[in-house]
C-alpha cells in the first residue's frame, strides 16, 4: 500500500461535516471542562496538550495524525479513548465533525487552510499554530474562515510574544510615542539546526513529512515557519505591513536534508519609507537570538524574545532583563479557553495573516531576488503545491 496514498491510506469522513449553532459547548455547562480535539500529534501537538490540559479547565478527547505511533505516544500521555484517535492526512475530518468543543491545529502550516476551514464549518473554535499558512492563496482561505467564526466562534492563533506583559507595555510605548518617529529598524532571528525526524530507511514521503520544518512548501520556508515571529512583532510595533521588500539567501551550511533555505537577507519598507533590516538564519553554533529593534528621533525600542525588552534615550524604560517570553503559549491557551467558556469569543485572524503574508513578501523577493510590492504578491497569488503521493 503506498505510504501516502490518499485514496488508500488516508481515512476520509464518509458522512460530511456535522454543522452546529455557532458556539456550541459539548461540555453542557458553562463550569463544564473545554474539550479539545488536537490536529497533529508530533513534538508540539503532544506538548501543547500537555499545557492544555495543566494550565485550562479543558480536556483532550480526540486526536488526528497520519502517523500510528505519534497517535499512541499522544493517547498515552492525554488518555484518549482508542475510539477517539483518526489516522491519516484527512483524519483532521472526522475530528472536526466529532464531540468537540474546539480544535487545536499543531500540524504543517501547507495544511492550516483546510483544517481551519473544516473546522469553522463544523461550528468548533479554533486554536491555531502560527504561520496560518505558506502562500498567498492559503492565508485569504485563513482570513475567510476568520471572518466566518468573527463574533461566533474563538479563533486564535497562537503568537506568542504579543500575549507577553512586557512586549505589550513596550509596544503602548512605542505607539505613544516613546521613541518618537521610528526612522528604521533592526529585526533578525539567528538559531541553529533543527533536528532531523526520519530514518534510515523510511519511505521518502514519510521521510519527508515528518521532516516537514525541511520542505519549502510544507513549512513555507525558515522566513516563514520560524521567522514569522519577529516579522509579527515589527509589524505590529509600526502598525502596518510593508509595501515591498528586496531580499536574498540561500543554503551554504546546511545541504544535508531537506530544500529549505538556511539564510535570508532582506530589507522592507513600510509606508513613509521606513526600511527593516531583516535576516535570518538556522545553522549557526553557538549564537541565538530573536531581535525585534527599532531606531527613533527620541530613542532606541530594544526588544529579544526570551531576553531584554528596553527603551533608551529622551524617554527611558528599563522593562526586563530577561522576558520568558515562551510563556505566552500558556497565556494564550488560558485566555481561548476562558473565551470559549465565557461565550466572549477571540479572534486575531487579520493580524495573524498579515504578519504570515510579511513573511511570504520576504521569501518571494529572496527567490527571485529582486524588489517585490505587497500589491504584486497580492496580485499574482502564487500557490505552493505538494505531492505526497509516492
Amino acid at each position: 500500500m503506498p505510504f501516502l496514498e490518499r485514496r488508500t491510506f488516508l481515512q476520509s469522513s464518509g458522512a460530511g461535516l456535522l454543522i452546529l449553532k455557532p458556539g456550541t459547548v459539548f461540555g453542557s455547562q458553562a463550569n463544564s471542562a473545554v474539550e479539545l480535539g488536537i490536529v497533529g500529534c508530533g513534538g508540539r501537538g503532544s506538548w501543547i496538550g500537555g499545557q492544555f490540559v495543566e494550565h485550562s479547565l479543558s480536556r483532550v478527547v480526540a486526536l488526528a495524525d497520519p502517523f500510528q505511533d505519534r497517535l499512541e505516544a499522544a493517547q498515552a500521555k492525554l488518555k484518549v479513548e482508542s475510539s477517539r484517535l483518526h489516522r491519516g492526512l484527512d483524519g483532521y475530518q472526522d475530528l472536526a465533525a466529532s464531540r468537540v468543543d474546539a480544535v487545536v491545529i499543531e500540524t504543517p502550516p501547507y495544511f492550516h487552510p483546510e483544517q481551519v476551514e473544516a473546522a469553522v464549518a463544523a461550528g468548533k473554535h479554533v486554536y491555531l499554530a502560527k504561520p496560518v499558512a505558506v502562500d498567498v492563496p492559503g492565508c485569504l482561505s485563513i482570513q475567510a474562515s476568520g471572518e466566518k467564526a468573527k463574533g461566533k466562534l474563538s479563533f486564535l492563533v497562537d503568537f506568542q510574544t504579543r500575549a507577553r506583559p512586557t512586549f505589550q507595555e513596550a509596544a503602548a510605548r512605542i505607539h505613544r510615542g516613546a521613541i518618537g518617529t521610528p526612522v528604521m529598524g533592526h529585526v533578525y532571528y539567528h538559531t541553529g539546526r533543527l533536528a532531523s525526524k526520519s530514518k534510515p530507511g523510511m519511505p521518502p514521503a514519510e521521510a519527508r513529512l515528518r521532516n516537514w520544518v525541511f520542505d519549502k512548501v510544507l513549512s513555507g520556508d525558515i522566513i516563514v515557519e520560524q521567522n514569522v515571529h519577529v516579522l509579527d512583532v515589527s509589524d505590529w510595533y509600526l502598525q502596518a505591513h510593508p509595501v515591498r521588500a528586496f531580499g536574498t539567501g540561500g543554503r551554504r551550511a546546511r545541504v544535508d536534508v531537506g530544500d529549505c533555505w538556511d539564510h535570508f537577507l532582506c530589507t522592507y519598507w513600510y509606508p513613509g519609507e521606513l526600511r527593516v533590516d531583516f535576516s535570518s538564519n538556522q545553522f549557526v553554533k553557538g549564537f541565538h537570538d530573536m531581535c525585534i529593534r527599532l531606531y527613533g528621533t527620541a530613542g532606541t525600542a530594544d526588544t529579544h524574545y526570551g531576553g531584554p525588552v528596553r527603551i533608551t534615550g529622551d524617554n527611558p524604560w528599563t522593562g526586563t532583563e530577561k522576558d520568558e517570553t515562551g510563556a505566552g503559549a500558556t497565556a494564550n491557551i488560558r485566555d481561548f479557553i476562558d473565551s470559549v467558556r465565557s461565550g466572549r469569543p477571540l479572534n486575531n485572524a487579520a493580524s495573524a495573516v498579515q504578519s504570515t503574508l510579511t513573511a511570504v513578501l520576504g521569501r518571494m523577493a529572496a527567490y527571485q531576488g529582486r524588489t517585490v510590492t505587497w500589491d504584486e504578491m497580492m496580485r499574482r497569488k502564487e500557490k505552493l503545491e505538494a505531492d505526497l503521493r509516492l
